[in-house]
């Protein structure tokens, strides 16, 4: 039963995560507070995980989230659910493409989707910050995490320099994990 619904949870991220995969955060967000198989700051640490990996981001979170609840093969089912959407509207979109490569119809529809992609893409940013800089403080602790409000603006501060925006962007994920591992964020 857990199998299928890990197929079935994810056919129906894939299904309206339209724009990539940070527009699946909120999505996954709302199956780790009904499922109760991950909590946000496991959500943090997938996104984490995720963006250093090779592939996509959504695909590698399916198969992160999969692997953790059911092993190989909650892995394969859940990655099959998040992808089975998409190739399913492929398929039908590759049947019709030359009737309705022209067609206004569509073109309003991509419209429309650009502005939804972007608003989903925003909460998945806004999410991610508020759980990386806010911290529950139960015993009266600023709820403000300084070591991560102090390395957000390290990077915002080196990413202004051109020097180092020529550098290859594995440097500053894996200058951003020493960091981490030294502030224990």
């Amino acid at each position: 039963m857990t199998l299928l619904r890990l197929f079935f949870e994810f056919f129906k991220t894939g299904l309206f995560a339209v724009g990539g995969g940070l527009a699946t955060v909120p999505f996954l967000r709302e199956m780790g507070a009904a499922t109760g198989w991950f909590t946000d700051a496991d959500l943090t640490t997938m996104i984490a995980v995720s963006e250093s990996t090779p592939g996509p981001m959504g695909v590698n979170m399916a198969t992160y989230v999969g692997f953790h609840i059911a092993g190989v093969p909650g892995a394969v089912l859940a990655t099959l659910g998040l992808i089975t959407p998409s190739i399913i509207v492929i398929l039908i979109i590759a049947g019709f493409l030359e009737k309705f490569r022209t067609s206004r119809t569509v073109e309003a529809v991509f419209r429309g989707l650009r502005p939804a992609s972007v608003a989903l893409i925003a909460v998945a940013g806004l999410s991610v910050a508020k759980s990386v800089l806010l911290r529950a403080a139960p015993d009266g602790a600023p709820p403000l995490r300084w070591q991560a409000a102090l390395l957000c603006a390290a990077v915002f501060a080196c990413l202004q320099s051109k020097a180092l925006k020529k550098l290859h962007p594995i440097v500053f994920i894996a200058a951003a994990a020493v960091l981490g591992a030294v502030f224990g964020l």
